[in-house]
């Protein structure tokens, strides 16, 4: 929710690049976890797990390059950043819990 907010103030030359990529990456990240704790097979568990992992990596590029252009602040940036590092070590424990 926090990178729709975030999104909604990019400017409208934007609303169908950047705010958009990054929105679809966000909602992959959640996706791809929803679809792979649905899986009984610990390796197609891991799969998705990968996928919201690649999205998540996605999303963090994307929000370097909104503060390089200017539409974000770098204190907003530093936040987001502590959030992406939790759900990624989350996202690394529920990967290793497959194998």
């Amino acid at each position: 929710m926090e990178i729709y907010r975030l999104t909604d103030g990019f400017p409208d030359l934007e609303r169908y690049g950047l705010t958009s990529q990054v929105r679809r990456a966000v909602v992959s990240v959640v996706s791809n976890i929803a679809e792979g704790s649905a899986r009984k097979n610990k390796k197609d568990q891991g799969h998705f797990y990968q996928i919201a992992y690649s999205s998540l990596m996605e999303v963090a590029c994307q929000l370097i390059l909104s503060v390089d252009l200017g539409f974000m602040d770098a204190s907003i940036h530093d936040q987001l950043k502590l959030n992406i590092s939790e759900i990624s070590n989350k996202l690394n424990a529920l990967y290793r819990s497959c194998y």
